[in-house]
């Protein structure tokens, strides 16, 4: 399924993809399902190396998350498919395992104040350049223009906070889950996500020509 998706979107052009995998509250489920997930995850990655369509399309593959919490023989996995891929730059594919938003802003907050008690950072100097150059380190993640989230669950499930939500992203939800997930299902997120930007584009046009706020919600 999510083979056919990243062809999906490599057909749309988009350039930038992050699936999320596995969350930091997924450590919570019973251990042999935990277990289960990550001998995917291992046989995913190790595919990886031999897979014709990754180096073919020059596709970056990156982890994005805590990995001090995944097990080493995983971690070797990953470490393995970014280091065959760390040169491509056509596409680029996040998978997001061991992930939460706010874990993510607590750990940026501990390394801001470690280089503010070395002295290497002055409080006076952080704005949001300096937070953002803190989260993700070294993965260059663009702001995040959609969501799109399966399984009719109406929440984002504290995904990139300060990516998504700082840009303001749209948000698609759909109904099916994720094994059932549809080529038209995409295409819909799409679409709404264009209509949205031709919004807000007349919106911005609008005030530019001196009308109020009020004026442009009733844009058609």
């Amino acid at each position: 399924m999510t083979e056919r998706v990243l062809d999906w979107a490599c057909e749309l052009g988009v350039r930038h993809i992050t699936l999320y995998s596995f969350s930091t509250e997924n450590f919570g489920r019973d251990s042999e399902e935990v277990q289960t997930l990550f001998n995917l995850f291992k046989k995913k990655f190790t595919g990886i190396l031999s897979d014709e369509r990754i180096h073919r399309n020059r596709i970056r593959v990156q982890m994005l998350g805590d990995r001090s919490l995944l097990p080493n023989d995983l971690l070797s996995a990953i470490e393995a498919a970014e280091e065959a891929t760390r040169e491509y730059d056509s596409y680029f594919i996040n998978i997001a395992i061991a992930y939460g938003g706010r874990n993510e802003i607590v750990h940026a907050a501990r390394s801001l104040l470690q280089e503010v008690r070395e002295e290497r950072l002055s409080p006076a100097d952080i704005d949001s350049e300096i937070v953002e150059s803190h989260l993700h380190l070294g993965l260059n993640l663009p702001p995040v223009d959609l969501i799109i989230r399966t399984g009719n669950e109406l929440r984002t499930s504290n995904f990139l906070p300060w990516l998504a939500n700082g840009h303001e992203s749209a948000v698609y939800f759909c109904a099916p889950y994720w094994p059932m997930f549809r080529k038209i299902d995409l295409l819909r997120a799409v679409r709404m996500y264009d209509q949205r930007i031709q919004l807000k584009e007349k919106v911005e046009k609008r005030r530019a020509a001196g009308l109020t706020s009020t004026d442009a919600q009733f844009i058609k």
